[in-house]
């Protein structure tokens, strides 16, 4: 009888170390699931606004072209990321940026978050405190684009945009651990720097 106990006790004491291991194992399975979440590459697509109405010279709207272009972005980031898509717009308060934007967000029930121009430290540091590990599209001008992928280690020596040139689409990659990596696409109607020369050959002319 003594050792039928004694033998049950050890069993029970077997089993209860048994799930002890395994609830440390699920504990820790968790704990290194919810770091690698929280540590996930952060990815920033930045944009021009699109062709703004230069006839207009008290913060201009979007152009024909311009619209066309939107569409176009529009069409494209609506489904950047199959499983969750965009998580957050910025935009600069000017007209032609909020334009280029806001069908997207209109799309995607998204807020758009406004930024000072030229305060690149700041928007930057808040798209990767309230943000990190997601998707943000961020619209800027061709005078800031390049100051802010540099403030977040990206490419140095991204080319200058022209006045006539509204395609590019940088995609900047920030991982939780690793070099920041800098993409360039080219979406909607084309530029052609041939057509910017023959511009200033005529405005000599």
């Amino acid at each position: 009888m003594e050792n039928n106990q004694s033998h049950d006790l050890r069993r029970k004491k077997r089993r209860r170390r048994r799930l002890q291991v395994a609830l440390l194992y699920v504990a820790i399975a968790v704990g290194l699931a919810w770091f690698f979440e929280s540590q996930a590459t952060t990815t920033i697509i930045f944009v021009r606004h699109a062709e703004k109405d230069l006839t207009v010279s008290d913060d201009p709207g979007l152009t024909e072209a311009g619209e066309r272009r939107v569409f176009e972005l529009t069409r494209q980031m609506q489904g950047a990321d199959v499983v969750a898509g965009i998580d957050a717009i910025y935009s600069t308060s000017f007209k032609r940026n909020i334009e280029t934007v806001r069908p997207l967000a209109e799309v995607l029930d998204l807020q758009i978050h406004e930024y000072n121009k030229n305060e690149y430290e700041q928007v930057l540091d808040q798209i990767l405190d309230n943000y990190k590990g997601k998707i943000i599209l961020v619209a800027g001008h061709s005078d800031t684009l390049a100051g802010l992928m540099a403030e977040l280690g990206a490419s140095k020596s991204v080319p200058e945009i022209a006045d006539n040139e509204y395609d590019n689409i940088y995609i900047v990659s920030i991982p939780w651990f690793g070099k920041t990596k800098t993409i360039r696409l080219r979406y909607g109607e084309p530029y052609d720097p041939d057509e910017s020369i023959r511009a200033i050959k005529e405005s000599e002319d």
